[in-house]
């Protein structure tokens, strides 16, 4: 593993990756978690290169996971304010990209709502470029950074159950989740109802439950999911107090987990929806605030990482 390089040139998507560069991820994202909690949190092995951001989707946890990220590694980062920017004056998303190449950027990072859109500015930019989440596709930082959480609460994720929970049909958290998770050696189940757990999601190696009983049944994490209301065109649920009542996250359905099952959710959280506030803010079982923090050691994992041949061209120039 000590001498395992980084596959590919971007980080796109979980699904199909091999299994060293994920670990390669994970435990480079570990070393920046223990920096992380050191009082002296910057670091210059980015100094000099440029860092874009540029979010399609508002997201203000994962913008200023990545923006925080690039500091702390000494990187100039620049946020592009899409709202005012030429793509919504009707420029092209092959324009925008063929504009940002031209800036030369050393490493782009986008979040669209389109799915397939990440792909094809990385195929028209010369630069790395990260995924922080397109449409209905992936998000394989939160995926990582989800599996580092587990990790540290559970210091392994071969073999372990996971149950991911709710609106999986809309969730681009779920498909980059169940993609690594498998691959590291997991048990995953999926677990909502039917409209918004189709049976197909059963192909990509997932068992699919239709009820919280069932699907946590001896579970070791809990991960719950946003309802993603904003993405749903037609009646998929008769109210959210009814899918709260079946499969809101409460005291008596976590009950046939096991005891020490931790829980998780990728956020931003509709409490008394999806989950019930006291488990929510339950220190000893909730992995919440902690996604949070590994969130920042991931993003300064894979920055780093997708720059080390650049940085290394440059110290041989």
């Amino acid at each position: 593993m000590d001498d395992w390089r980084y596959s590919q040139k971007h980080l796109l998507g979980i699904e199909g990756m091999h299994a060293l560069d994920i670990n390669l991820l994970l435990d480079e994202a570990e070393v920046y978690a223990e920096h992380n909690r050191q009082t002296q949190k910057r670091k210059a092995i980015l100094k000099g290169l440029t860092q874009i951001n540029m979010f399609f989707e508002n997201s203000t946890r994962t913008l200023m996971s990545f923006d925080l990220a690039g500091k702390r590694l000494g990187a100039d980062t620049i946020s592009l304010p899409v709202s005012s920017s030429s793509i919504k004056k009707g420029e092209t998303l092959l324009d925008t990209a063929l504009t940002l190449n031209a800036m030369r950027p050393d490493v782009i990072v986008i979040r669209h709502g389109s799915s397939g859109a990440v792909k094809l500015i990385a195929d028209n930019v010369d630069c790395a470029v990260i995924n922080a989440g397109d449409g209905r596709h992936e998000h394989p930082t939160q995926a990582l950074l989800d599996a580092l959480t587990i990790r540290h609460r559970k210091g392994k994720i071969e073999g372990l159950i996971v149950a991911i929970c709710g609106d999986i049909l809309h969730s681009r958290v779920a498909r980059s989740n169940i993609h690594l998770l498998l691959t590291l050696g997991a048990i995953v189940r999926l677990v909502g109802p039917p409209t918004l757990l189709p049976p197909h999601f059963a192909d990509l190696g997932a068992s699919i439950h239709h009820d919280m009983e069932s699907g946590l049944k001896d579970a070791d994490i809990v991960m719950m999911l946003r309802l993603q209301q904003e993405r749903m065109d037609g009646a998929f649920l008769p109210s959210t107090r009814e899918y709260f009542r079946t499969f809101g996250l409460t005291d008596d359905k976590l009950a046939h987990a096991k005891p020490d099952a931790v829980i998780m959710h990728p956020g931003p959280m509709n409490r008394g929806v999806e989950i019930d506030t006291h488990i929510a803010d339950d220190l000893k079982r909730s992995g919440i605030a902690e996604q949070v923090e590994m969130g920042v050691a991931v993003r300064m994992a894979c920055l780093d990482v997708l720059t080390r041949d650049l940085r290394a061209e440059a110290a041989d120039g």
